[in-house]
């Protein structure tokens, strides 16, 4: 997978698995990842799709329509991706946190609803419910950040509210922040976010 690993200063700083948004790149995180902790190393990732000239990390059918088939195969890539990534990079497999914005916090989402506890926690912002046809792994011990916008056209709120009851059923420790705009992200959920990843590793 296209990407970009930019070693942190610290040691036993966590290494962020940084996944863009429909249109990003492996770079559009890196300052978002830098903000949670100047001393991390950050793994940026592009997706593999290509959707009217866009990365995506999987095909959609649909505004809101996933394909779930291609959905499970860029899954276990990317899971696959981060053990290959570990070994390369020299970072400790066991303390990576992931950071998805809207296509890529949903395939974040996926990693836990398909493979399970790849990472030992994960921000989600603006995320859907991937999949509801499957049964979810034992997630108990994996911490989770979803931010939402109560008025996001493009994610329901039924969506991230849904989400957070099918990873809290599977036993991970979820938490929530709302803001009151649109599909964007604000500085207000970023600086949340920093906050939760002080509290929580």
């Amino acid at each position: 997978m296209e990407h970009i690993f930019i070693k942190g200063s610290n040691e036993q700083a966590p290494t962020f698995l940084l996944l863009h948004g429909t249109g990003g790149n492996e770079k559009d995180l890196l300052g978002l990842g830098r903000e949670m902790n100047p001393e991390a190393s950050l793994l940026g990732v592009r997706g593999s799709e290509v959707e009217n000239g866009m990365p995506r990390f999987f095909k959609r059918l649909g505004m809101g329509v996933f394909d779930l088939d291609n959905l499970e195969l860029r899954t276990k890539e990317l899971a696959a991706f981060i053990d290959e990534a570990a070994k390369e990079y020299d970072f400790d497999r066991d303390n990576v946190i992931a950071i998805g914005y809207s296509n890529g916090a949903n395939i974040a989402a996926n990693l836990f609803f398909q493979v399970g506890k790849v990472v030992k926690g994960a921000i989600l912002h603006h995320p859907m419910i991937p999949r509801e046809d499957v049964t979810l792994p034992d997630l108990t011990g994996l911490r989770v950040f979803i931010t939402a916008g109560e008025n996001d056209q493009m994610c329901p709120i039924e969506q991230s509210t849904g989400l957070k009851d099918y990873l809290e059923d599977a036993g991970a420790d979820v938490k929530m922040y709302w803001h009151q705009y649109g599909h964007q992200l604000t500085m207000d959920e970023v600086q949340a976010a920093k906050e939760w990843v002080e509290r929580s590793f």
